[in-house]
């Protein structure tokens, strides 16, 4: 179990569409709306390193490309609980503005779950280089793997993560993602944007600024 004791605002304000520094109102919706998510959160993960080629988890071009050149990767799943969906759908009925709120704290929060995975991974193999998380619907990586992922994982009974019939991730604010693991420095071309299946229509892009995902190497 991971432990966050902060949200990272600059993130949960990007998610927002928010420019500038947030007003009195803001923050205090903002405080009130992150000390609620921190009790209800229970951040977990689970990581598996698998050699490669895998031939599973090989599914599309973009997937081989990311991974070119990678000896290992490192299979992972991450979630904030089940509480956390109930605390937004709670909010949706009583107090949109709070759940919107909510919804973009959870969001730059599960993030910060995945970054911790990345620290804790580049620990335990500190001479390695790592490629950026690649996650099920990115580029034309099937949706569908999201499947493998939990079972590889374990995931439904270790950390009570599973998916909907239509492969989204339940509880909705968790993770699926693969990193690749080299002993050579890692090209920056498999790294952050270049990546994003968003990169065409995404609004950060079109501002000449980014969402924030960073690349632990």
């Amino acid at each position: 179990m991971i432990n966050i004791t902060r949200v990272n605002r600059e993130e949960a304000l990007r998610y927002l569409g928010g420019a500038g520094e947030p007003d009195s109102r803001m923050l205090a919706l903002l405080d009130e709306a992150e000390d609620g998510l921190l009790k209800a959160a229970k951040p977990k993960y689970l990581c598996k390193i698998v050699e490669l080629p895998c031939e599973w988890l090989l599914r599309g071009g973009d997937i081989k490309k990311h991974l070119g050149g990678c000896e290992k990767a490192a299979v992972m799943c991450a979630t904030l609980g089940a509480e956390v969906d109930r605390l937004i759908r709670v909010s949706q009925i009583s107090d949109m503005p709070r759940a919107v709120v909510l919804d973009a704290l959870a969001g730059a929060m599960i993030e910060q779950v995945c970054c911790e995975v990345d620290r804790i991974l580049s620990e335990k193999l500190p001479e390695s280089f790592f490629t950026y998380r690649f996650s099920p619907g990115y580029g034309d990586y099937p949706i569908e793997m999201q499947r493998e992922y939990l079972r590889f994982l374990d995931a439904p009974r270790k950390i009570g993560l599973g998916m909907t019939e239509s492969f989204l991730l339940t509880p909705t604010k968790s993770v699926t993602a693969v990193a690749g693991i080299s002993s050579a420095p890692v090209p920056r071309g498999r790294r952050g944007c270049a990546v994003c299946s968003m990169q065409k229509t995404c609004a950060y892009r079109r501002k000449g600024s980014h969402c924030g995902f960073q690349n632990l190497t």
